[in-house]
């Protein structure tokens, strides 16, 4: 790979985008899912005046990207986490997040732009689906836990993505050393048609690697040293112009707003709260892990272009084979020994082809095939008619015993044609005594279903 081709001397080095194999629109979509993930599970800082400061650095620096480097389908957003750790990232398609340790430590507001640039960079050039085209695909919206575990890090982080079978922070969050380069040389080109001075960058790096200590923070570990950083970063300033003057100072206000808010957490910390939130909610399986009660506050969710509805906004999406989607609490999902698992809490959704003309034949057919996979499973009542969108749709409700948890359940299960002739369900599962109160939210995750795919 040559993905940064110096030019002649005395010219700024360009960067061109390495081989990738998904659309900018998928970088948008894995971006948006898992920032929701991070703004649900992470503490934010809801200053004012720090945000206003990121956010008017961020719109200076996108202002600023190369011609031959924008990507209109981009949204880009700058958010402060109230954790102390200095670290930043950026997902795919936008979103960056600092934390709040990283700005604390900044001395100067061109730091800050550098550390910004510098994610921005990684955004940009697309290093997160660039590098997972090189190695595991994933599916898009496997996202629940995943990027959060990366995010945290260590044995925190490992809670938190119990389960995930993809490790997409080894994606999104932690690059090699070209990449590294690559956003080192790039992000200090923004900054100065930005107005910063890029030797900034070189000097927040060298500040990064004396508060880290012996075992180096986390900004370092997800972003290693490409060697000979700071001279690199240096020579790469020599290069460039920097045009006009940023403004400057501001950082000497946000760090006096911080230092009147009370300290703030590590990732470990958070992540301990979260265990001990989940063990003292409502319900629980038959092998003891505590699963959340629906939220009380709804989220809008897209699982497919035509398809939209709202869930209860502590459910998490994971996409499975087939094109299914599952909305789901922390814990909804059970990993027995065997290396089996269930799906215990939740909604799931799907769209199939059936061989029959009717709904009720599709829906009968569709039945049928749940069955053959679970032994268990009995009907508890007929089909009864339901609104599904605007549409005519079939409901049922069916007991099963799983396999996995040895837990009898209680699953609804709602389907509705779409117009080019597939099926859509909507299936609902929940252990048996707390049925009511999930059936509750399937049916009011059905009533807001809406239906874009040009049918009636």
């Amino acid at each position: 790979m040559v993905a940064a081709i110096a030019l002649s001397a005395g010219a700024q080095t360009r960067i061109e985008p390495d081989k990738n194999s998904y659309s900018p629109e998928q970088d948008v979509e894995l971006g948006r899912e898992a920032a929701a993930e991070v703004r649900q599970q992470l503490p934010l800082v809801s200053d004012q005046t720090t945000n206003a400061f990121v956010e008017d650095i961020g719109e200076r620096l996108v202002a600023e990207i190369p011609d031959y480097l924008e990507q209109p389908a981009f949204r880009y957003t700058f958010d402060v986490v109230n954790l102390k750790e200095i670290n930043a990232f950026a997902l795919p398609g936008g979103p960056m997040f600092l934390h709040r340790g990283m700005i604390e430590a900044a001395r100067t507001d061109a730091e800050v732009a550098s550390v910004m640039a510098h994610e921005l960079s990684h955004v940009i050039l697309r290093h997160g689906t660039a590098q997972a085209t090189k190695g595991q695909k994933f599916q898009i919206g496997a996202i629940a836990g995943q990027v959060l575990g990366a995010i945290v890090g260590g044995r925190a982080g490992s809670v938190i993505s119990q389960g995930s079978q993809v490790g997409l922070g080894v994606y999104f969050l932690k690059y090699g050393r070209e990449y590294e380069r690559e956003a080192d040389l790039l992000g200090a080109q923004i900054m100065a048609r930005a107005g910063y001075d890029p030797r900034h960058m070189a000097n927040m790096f060298r500040t990064i690697e004396r508060q880290g200590g012996g075992s180096g923070p986390e900004w370092l570990s997800d972003h290693p040293n490409p060697g000979n950083r700071y001279e690199a970063i240096v020579r790469e300033a020599d290069t460039l112009e920097v045009r006009g003057n940023a403004p400057q100072g501001r950082i000497d206000e946000v760090h006096a707003r911080l230092a009147r808010l009370s300290p703030a957490p590590t990732s470990a910390q958070v992540a301990r709260d979260e265990q001990r939130r989940q063990a003292g909610s409502a319900g629980t399986t038959g092998r003891g892990l505590r699963v959340e009660a629906p939220s009380g506050r709804w989220q809008r969710v897209e699982p497919a272009s035509d398809i939209r509805l709202s869930v209860p906004a502590n459910w998490r999406p994971t996409r499975t084979g087939g094109g299914t989607v599952r909305y789901a609490p922390a814990g909804g999902y059970v990993q027995a020994r065997d290396g089996q698992s269930a799906f215990t809490h939740g909604l799931e959704l799907g769209v199939v082809r059936t061989d029959e003309t009717s709904l009720r034949q599709s829906t009968e057919q569709l039945l049928q095939a749940f069955a053959r996979t679970n032994p268990g499973l009995r009907r508890q009542g007929g089909l009864s008619r339901t609104n599904v969108g605007g549409r005519q749709g079939l409901t049922t409700t069916l007991i099963n015993v799983s396999e996995v948890t040895g837990e009898r359940e209680a699953i609804s299960v709602s389907t509705v044609p779409l117009s080019d002739g597939r099926l859509l369900f909507l299936l609902g599962v929940a252990p048996y005594d707390e049925a009511r109160t999930y059936f509750d939210a399937f049916g009011r995750a059905r009533q807001s279903v809406q239906l874009m795919d040009g049918g009636r």
